[in-house]
């Protein structure tokens, strides 16, 4: 009889096989060499028209708008959404990696619909299916400077993702696209000239730090639920940054030290808007504002590196 393992258990097993894989490039976009391996699965699958996508550069808020969610959809009860980790209640679609431990699609045949599926896969790269199913699709951006930072420091206590090597030379890197999943720019664009033709809900991670009731309500009318002002006022207080990071369903402490070593950098750091004035000297803050101003010339998107009072 084939033992059954546990997520936890799954990873536990198979820490000795994971290395700091390489990325390989998926029309155009890099992306960890096993994740490219199995791409055309991934491009193959097809959601049910109930499933809801959860789209996200890496570190924009990925994380805290799954738990949010998760919470939604059960009208609040703490209990319901520590019945296993967050990979397990909303699995990551394009995740491969190494037996046990299950992929995404593997984790999402094994489940019945509706589905929180989670990608960071940009837009040109996110199976059709879920277009022509009309499914529910949320985007968190999260501005450059904050997120790069945050990338920054994961991929220093993600020991599967490629060696960072020092910040100066890794802001080079993420100007470049040379990360995985390519450029911030070009995904945080291709989804918001998308919103309105495939129906996104749009998210900013600094609305959602400034004001995390009227964002959360705004999820809840996005997905069509009707939820009363003590359930939206719940869902705030659980997902605060504060009792997230001391859930072990949510914190990925469930994660072996070999995989992620939260001694590095845990994995949720700080959850703040304008930590990244404690990173950039002021001669890579003027490199990296000039080329921002290339990039995003004709974006026109709101992003804030700072925020007037978070009430989170």
């Amino acid at each position: 009889m084939e033992e059954t393992l546990t997520y936890s258990q799954a990873i536990e097993k198979a820490q000795n096989s994971l290395v700091r894989f390489p990325l390989k490039k998926v029309r155009g976009i890099p992306l960890m060499e096993h994740i490219a391996q199995n791409f055309e699965s991934v491009w193959a699958f097809c959601p049910d028209y109930t499933d809801i996508l959860i789209a996200t550069f890496p570190k924009s808020g990925t994380t805290w708008t799954q738990e949010i969610v998760d919470l939604l959809l059960h009208n609040g009860d703490i209990e319901a959404c520590r019945r296993d980790p967050i990979p397990v209640r909303s699995p990551f679609l394009e995740y491969f990696c190494c037996p046990p431990i299950p992929s995404g699609l593997d984790q999402l045949c094994m489940m019945s619909p509706p589905r929180i599926i989670k990608t960071h896969l940009p837009i040109q790269l996110v199976p059709e299916g879920f277009w022509e199913n009309k499914c529910k699709v949320i985007y968190v951006a999260r501005n450059a400077k904050d997120n790069l930072v945050s990338n920054y420091h994961f991929d220093r206590m993600n020991l599967t993702m490629p060696e960072p090597g020092p910040w100066e030379n890794y802001i080079q890197k993420y100007m470049r696209g040379e990360l995985t999943y390519g450029p911030w720019y070009d995904h945080v664009k291709g989804y918001w000239e998308e919103k309105e033709k495939r129906n996104i809900l749009y998210l900013f991670y600094e609305d959602m730090k400034e004001n995390p009731e009227r964002e959360v309500e705004r999820i809840a009318q996005y997905l069509d639920l009707s939820v009363t002002d003590d359930v939206i006022a719940c869902v705030v207080e659980l997902t605060s940054f504060e009792v997230m990071k001391k859930n072990p369903m949510a914190n990925y402490s469930f994660i072996p030290k070999a995989v992620f070593d939260h001694s590095i950098s845990p994995f949720m750091r700080k959850g703040e808007v304008g930590d990244w004035a404690n990173h950039f000297s002021a001669s890579q803050l003027e490199i990296f504002d000039e080329d921002y101003e290339q990039q995003m010339k004709m974006a026109n998107i709101p992003f804030r590196t700072n925020v007037k009072k978070v009430l989170q």
